[in-house]
């Protein structure tokens, strides 16, 4: 390879997948420094967005994360969970390979499973307004802001004072947005009214718990129906490059069925769920025009499930003739649009229930990492090797013990 042409090495390099270019970056200092190189990481990624090779599923479970490789689903492999502190982490959105991950909203994570990179958020605690003590609802999001080329974390937590809370009080409620660029928090403050009259009186939102859908540099939750208090369901968007919420329009018709929301080959998707007997895919072609959303498909609810609560489609095939659709955040099946028939995608050594998300092979994060975590991930292994080697030397102990009153 030391012979070859720089330009020959690049492409062959922008045809890998991002676990072995890390492995490459050994071969030589120019291979070295073209990996680690910002022009690259971007190319790369654009090619492998293109090109739409390299995909993956992350299966998350509570304390276990494992990748899929999509043409190849007996290609499986864990993922050391970055985040473990004993509990439960959250993973909230994919993009760009990267994931988000929290234990909570004051230890949050940007991940590369790819590469195993991480970059810890900076702890941006949250403002309780006075008299207020515990928290509501926390939502996340996370996405690229293409125009500021900035990764962005969005945060949103409500607030209560007790159990003696009133909904017609209102609940205090704050949103905060982090830039990767700048490694900062800030607080959104200004809302348009009829956005801030829907958070202070009504937050509850749908979608996965909470998490935002990213779609045309925006994220996107829907605020659900609800008898008594809304009679129909409102889509917000959060656009990342204005920082700013809107009220985002869909079909009248769907105003007051129940829906939850998604997003198909980069356009926003909307799931209708027909008493829970089948479910319509309305897809929504150009972006802010309301006149673009049609009906796509329909599917049946599958015999392998008792209930059919809620359903997300993932990715057509490479042959567009299936559609790969996970069902109630456990099971992945691919529908045929032609038969109407479902089909288990099966998957190596893996008879849990998972939910999923889509994931590209990309070096964003960069291959170096954070030299902070590196250094508290060598600390956490030696921790844990010191306190299996008492271990070991207990029960060795007790076993020599046992021994000799025998």
């Amino acid at each position: 390879m030391a012979d070859m042409p720089m330009d020959i090495i690049t492409d062959l390099f922008l045809r890998l997948p991002a676990s072995t270019l890390v492995r490459c970056r050994v071969l030589s200092k120019p291979c070295f420094s073209l990996i680690d190189s910002p022009d690259f990481i971007s190319s790369h990624l654009h090619h492998t967005l293109e090109t739409g090779d390299h995909l993956m599923i992350l299966l998350r479970g509570p304390r276990l994360l494992v990748t899929v490789d999509l043409d190849s689903p007996g290609k499986v492999s864990d993922v050391e969970h970055p985040l473990k502190a004993g509990g439960l982490t959250e993973v909230f959105g994919s993009c760009n390979g990267l994931v988000g991950l929290s234990n909570s909203p004051t230890d949050m994570a940007l991940f590369n499973p790819s590469t195993r990179q991480i970059h810890r958020l900076p702890t941006e605690p949250v403002d309780f307004p006075e008299g207020s003590r515990t928290r509501g609802y926390v939502f996340y999001g996370l996405g690229y802001d293409s125009v500021n080329e900035d990764y962005k974390v969005v945060r949103m937590i409500q607030c209560k004072g007790g159990a003696a809370d009133e909904l017609v009080f209102g609940f205090p409620y704050e949103v905060k947005v982090f830039s990767l660029k700048m490694n900062t928090w800030k607080r959104v403050k200004r809302l348009l009214p009829a956005i801030q009259l829907l958070f202070y009186f009504y937050y509850h939102l749908l979608y996965r718990r909470g998490y935002g859908v990213l779609a045309c540099n925006s994220l996107h939750w829907v605020l659900p129906r609800r008898p008594g208090l809304i009679a129909f369901n409102t889509i917000i968007r959060f656009d990342l490059a204005a920082e700013e919420f809107e009220i985002l329009t869909f079909p009248e018709s769907l105003a007051h069925e129940n829906i939850d929301i998604g997003v198909l080959e980069g356009c926003l998707c909307l799931m209708c769920n027909r008493e829970f007997t089948s479910v319509d895919v309305w897809v929504m072609k150009e972006y802010k025009v309301e006149g673009s959303w049609s009906k796509v498909f329909s599917v049946p609810k599958p015999k392998s499930v008792e209930s059919f609560d809620f359903m997300r489609p993932l990715l057509y095939s490479k042959d567009r003739r299936k559609v790969l659709i996970e069902v109630n955040n456990a099971k992945l099946l691919w529908f045929d649009l032609g038969s109407k028939r479902l089909r288990t995608l099966r998957i190596k050594d893996c008879d849990s229930s998972y939910s999923a998300e889509l994931l590209v092979s990309s070096l964003v994060l960069g291959c170096k990492g954070d030299p902070s975590e590196a250094k508290r991930r060598r600390e956490r292994r030696a921790l844990e090797d010191k306190m299996m080697q008492q271990r070991n030397k207990r029960d060795d102990f007790l076993s020599k013990g046992f021994k000799l009153v025998l």
